[in-house]
């Protein structure tokens, strides 16, 4: 007999993206004659599925994985069959809530942004599409209905990316971000067959139950379709080296910059853990995913410090975050990545909503620092201290080297964090109570980081698979070079801050052009399938209107 939860659930995860796909179901001419109806129709529907998100977050609790079927038909060739299904587990909740959470806030702030512009409705209706498509594809329960959601979505968002038609950086851009996701989808698609072809099923809970119940080593056709899903994956979320589309669709209206951060930049991070039992078998794919992330980590690292547009320099910061998840994602970190992903998403999302009153904080008068420049004893110590610290906390948390080495190296980038907090109190020696705040705050942030780990490790307890051998070669290697990275990133920020001028032009201009790396790439894709960008007069609405306030 099904409990009441196990039929509720499925209903309210339903409901999440049907009714915000109903309302961009609407054509865009009348929504384009009453957009003020849009704007409140869109709100009230938004708001709707998070309100369903937040029932269905409570009435799960966790405890479990769930499926629904609604409709099924067989495929040929013993792949397994295509269903319109749910599946419900703690990404799934968790995912759900988020997202529909980040499209509330979107869609209201959408509200009063495009307040005025004669294709309002049209930017409406194409925003409710495109966040009803990645709540369809988050609450997939069939590998096939997931690729398809997958699709929907970025050729919606193409829509928004779009909106803006006279301006051509913003068609090259999202013609740059079309040609990414049709390899990823090929790519993806590729894998679902591989998979299906192997395992006989298309269905989330039956290959995490097949996984689970494997003893010999991952086949052929399973390793390629991790490959591929990687591929997928890294194309999604704008890494290394095609990643010039995520610095450009800033051009688009500032709403849909947020928006991104609501499941779809980030969706590669998502599809990786959704494919966990698969993923944690393959040694290769994993290595794969944690260089990409580990390489697009260090750039775009980099390169946001040199700047001077605040958009722009949020686009590099979530480049570089996309490529820290998947790094935690190709060490096996699945818990990690997910709380990575829950607070890059709302941050990031708030980042550039008021990206506007960024520049009024930038214009403010600051009270110069007496901090008198790069001092290289204080930085050792301030690194032995924070260093010192994780070792506590995480010691304390039941985390060892022999144990969880990816850990540890997530431990040393926490430790070279703390350092940095550390390091501001390094001159305030003489001020003990200055110096016990700051020691004593370092200590609250590494308490947090590992106590919200282990809270989201036991949440996803069941939904994921652990990676297959978490002590082996490969583990220590990429937690060596890890920390290795982000000490050289520390050295080069303190290089590019207080070395002298004529030491950093050159680095600084290479830097600040993203080493030209897109360059190429834009020239290559023009050559095989040029922009379809046309020469027409700015309409008076063509200037990006005032994003604070």
């Amino acid at each position: 007999m099904q409990t009441l939860p196990s039929l509720l659930t499925p209903i309210l995860v339903l409901s999440a993206p049907l009714i915000v796909l109903l309302a961009g179901l609407i054509p865009t001419g009348w929504a384009n004659q009453r957009p003020q109806f849009m704007a409140r129709l869109n709100g009230t529907v938004a708001w709707l599925a998070c309100f369903s998100a937040l029932l269905a977050a409570v009435v799960h609790t966790f405890d479990g994985n769930r499926t629904w079927t609604l409709y099924s038909i067989n495929l040929p060739g013993n792949i397994g069959a295509f269903s319109i299904s749910t599946y419900v587990n703690s990404v799934t909740v968790i995912m759900l809530l988020l997202v529909s959470f980040v499209g509330a806030i979107v869609t209201r702030y959408s509200r009063n942004y495009m307040d005025g512009d004669p294709n309002q409705g049209r930017f409406h209706k194409w925003l409710s599409l495109t966040l009803g498509t990645i709540l369809t594809l988050i609450i997939s329960g069939n590998m096939l209905m997931f690729w398809l959601a997958w699709i929907s979505n970025s050729l919606c968002l193409h829509q928004l990316l779009t909106f803006y038609r006279e301006r051509p950086a913003a068609v090259l851009a999202a013609h740059k971000k079309f040609i990414a996701n049709r390899i990823s989808d090929l790519s993806h698609l590729t894998a679902i067959f591989l998979i299906g072809s192997t395992l006989h099923s298309l269905e989330y809970v039956d290959i995490l139950h097949s996984m689970a119940l494997m003893q010999e080593p991952l086949p052929l056709t399973l390793q390629w379709a991790s490959v591929l899903i990687v591929l997928s994956a890294v194309l999604k979320s704008a890494q290394f080296p095609l990643h010039g589309w995520l610095i450009q669709v800033v051009e688009a209206p500032t709403p849909v910059s947020a928006l991104l951060h609501a499941g779809i930049v980030n969706a590669g991070a998502f599809l990786i853990i959704r494919m966990s039992p698969i993923m944690s078998y393959s040694e290769i794919a994993l290595g794969i995913l944690a260089v990409i992330g580990l390489t697009t980590l260090a750039l775009a690292s980099l390169v946001m410090l040199t700047q001077t547009s605040i958009k722009v320099s949020l686009a590099w910061s979530t480049t570089a975050q996309m490529g820290f998840m998947l790094l935690e994602c190709g060490l096996g970190l699945y818990s990690l990545a997910m709380l990575h992903l829950v607070a890059h998403s709302l941050y990031k999302a708030h980042a550039f909503l008021s990206s506007g009153s960024g520049v009024d904080n930038f214009r403010a008068p600051t009270i110069a620092s007496s901090y008198g420049g790069f001092k290289l004893g204080q930085l050792i110590i301030a690194l032995g201290s924070g260093g010192l610290m994780a070792v506590i906390v995480g010691s304390a948390f039941g985390i060892t080297p022999e144990s969880q080495p990816a850990l540890i190296a997530a431990g040393g980038i926490v430790a070279i964090a703390l350092s940095q907090l550390l390091l501001q109190t390094a001159n305030a020696m003489s001020n003990a109570t200055f110096l016990l705040r700051g020691v004593g705050l370092s200590a609250v942030i590494c308490t947090a980081y590992f106590t919200l780990h282990a809270l989201f490790e036991k949440a996803l307890e069941g939904s994921v698979l652990p990676i297959h051998d978490a002590t082996g070669y490969f583990q220590d290697a990429m937690a060596i070079a890890i920390i290795s990275v982000f000490l050289a990133l520390l050295m080069l920020q303190k290089l590019l801050k207080y070395a002298p001028p004529t030491l950093v032009e050159g680095l600084y201009m290479h830097l600040y052009n993203g080493l030209y790396i897109d360059v190429y790439i834009t020239r290559l894709l023009q050559r095989v399938w040029p922009a379809p960008i046309h020469s027409t007069r700015p309409s008076p609405f063509a200037t990006e209107k005032p994003t604070g306030g």
